[in-house]
């Protein structure tokens, strides 16, 4: 009997969407009768140890990318390039001893440019192709695909024709051997169990986390209506009331899964991973982008332009203008079964 093959599974800290998003793909390698290694950093990795308390983890820091609160976030990003490229190549000096030390047989990595191997299968996750920006965007669009190329394939989250993220996932201008996968999702529909009149997911990296998390507790401490505000912190165990509201650090995938069902009101960021999850359960919401991050802006236009999700900026939001009866949108033709054993294929020639 030939004894299971070793999978590591290795999301980006950049926020928590990568790691949320790879909780399906890890549930489903080890019902393919795979072993999964999780390999991340920071709040990533705290999140991902307290789905998947039992199975193996290795700590790898990734690309330590530190965020202005003057510049703005293209031109921030732009700068740190160098130290960008520095830590992909450092991700691909470990990766040979890793692959030893562990007896790995293949890779999953969530946007982690370095964690490939010639030696054995290698999939890069991404939903961002085409990367739009108004700075640089064709050198950018070549330095992403000039790595993504070094995989043994590319696996698209998102659909072939009617795809979530517009523009941002083409791959016709491109040569990367791909998979479009469909929408990946921790969560599931679920029947309604109490009364949420509006829940606040506030995610993404610091200082703007902060900002939005302010911005939001502000907001809901003038509302009568019964709130919840989840701060994206996995790494805390925080709850507090001030009378209708409800502030939490975190809540495990059951629990969010049942807030976001119950919830009339969703107000959230525009991170591709809780679109995935906001299409998923067929919920409407109003989608804030991080300032300056033009993926989320992209987004956030993109799908409110479609009717999918209303869109407000930052520093304009009104809750007065979230309206909690808007009907909801998400098509089920966004969501796609995907077919995991034919997906595993890679990892058993």
């Amino acid at each position: 009997m030939n004894s299971k093959k070793n999978i590591l599974v290795a999301p980006l800290n950049w926020g928590i969407g990568h790691a949320t998003r790879c909780i399906p793909i890890i549930l489903q390698l080890k019902k393919n009768n795979f072993n999964v290694i999780i390999m991340s950093s920071g709040r990533s990795l705290n999140l991902l140890n307290q789905e998947f308390p039992k199975e193996k983890f290795i700590k790898l820091e990734d690309y330590n990318v530190k965020y202005s609160s003057f510049l703005p976030m293209q031109i921030n990003i732009l700068l740190q390039i160098p130290k960008i490229i520095y830590g992909i190549y450092s991700e691909k000096r470990k990766i040979s001893s890793i692959i030893k030390d562990y007896k790995i047989d293949g890779i999953i990595s969530d946007n982690r440019y370095g964690l490939y191997s010639k030696e054995i299968p290698s999939v890069f996750i991404t939903h961002q192709i085409e990367i739009q920006t108004p700075y640089l965007k064709e050198l950018l669009k070549n330095i992403n695909c000039y790595f993504i190329k070094k995989f043994s394939e590319c696996w698209i989250p998102d659909n072939d024709n009617d795809r979530i993220a517009g523009e941002l996932s083409s791959t016709h201008k491109t040569s990367i051997k791909h998979k479009y996968i469909g929408p990946l999702s921790r969560l599931q529909i679920q029947k309604k169990k109490d009364h949420l009149e509006i829940l606040a997911i506030v995610s993404g990296p610091e200082p703007q986390r902060t900002i939005f998390e302010k911005i939001l507790t502000k907001e809901l401490k003038k509302t009568n209506k019964k709130s919840l505000l989840l701060q994206g912190k996995p790494e805390k165990n925080y709850s507090q009331e001030f009378n209708n509201l409800t502030i939490k650090s975190h809540l495990k995938t059951e629990e969010l899964n049942q807030v976001m069902t119950d919830a009339n009101t969703i107000i959230c960021r525009a991170g591709y991973s809780t679109i995935m999850d906001l299409i998923t359960l067929e919920k409407n919401a109003t989608l804030v982008p991080t300032p300056g991050q033009t993926e989320q802006e992209y987004l956030a236009g993109f799908l409110s332009k479609k009717r999918r999700f209303k869109f407000q900026k930052q520093d304009e939001i009104n809750l007065d203008l979230i309206s909690s009866n808007i009907k909801d949108q998400c098509s089920k033709a966004f969501r796609k079964k995907n077919e995991w054993t034919k997906l595993f294929e890679i990892f058993n020639n």
